[in-house]
């Protein structure tokens, strides 16, 4: 499955519990759809101590959500945007935004 954000994009989150939210990807599983966002999605998870210096407890983090639940951000343009693609002179392959033409 081909997944249309890449690690360290800002998007944002267009349907579920955090619609509206914005966040930068920390990691992409293509093989299950699956993005992982930043402050986005937090689930409580009780943790038990896995050595002797490490300490258990109840730890907030991030879980992943479906890629379709997400868009990419344009920061100039403060909008939701899809990507077009753009060949330039050197023959560099770039993303570019819909709306504005911003390069990502």
């Amino acid at each position: 499955m081909k997944v249309h954000v890449r690690k360290n994009d800002t998007v944002m989150v267009i349907s579920g519990k955090d619609k509206g939210k914005t966040g930068e990807v920390l990691a992409v599983t293509p093989k299950a759809g699956k993005v992982l966002v930043k402050d986005v999605n937090v689930v409580t998870k009780h943790k038990k101590p896995s050595r002797a210096n490490m300490e258990g407890g109840i730890v907030k983090e991030e879980a992943s959500i479906n890629s379709s639940k997400v868009m990419l951000y344009c920061t100039k343009c403060k909008n939701v945007t899809r990507i077009n693609h753009k060949l330039l002179e050197d023959g560099a392959k770039v993303r570019v935004c819909k709306k504005c033409g911003e390069t990502f």
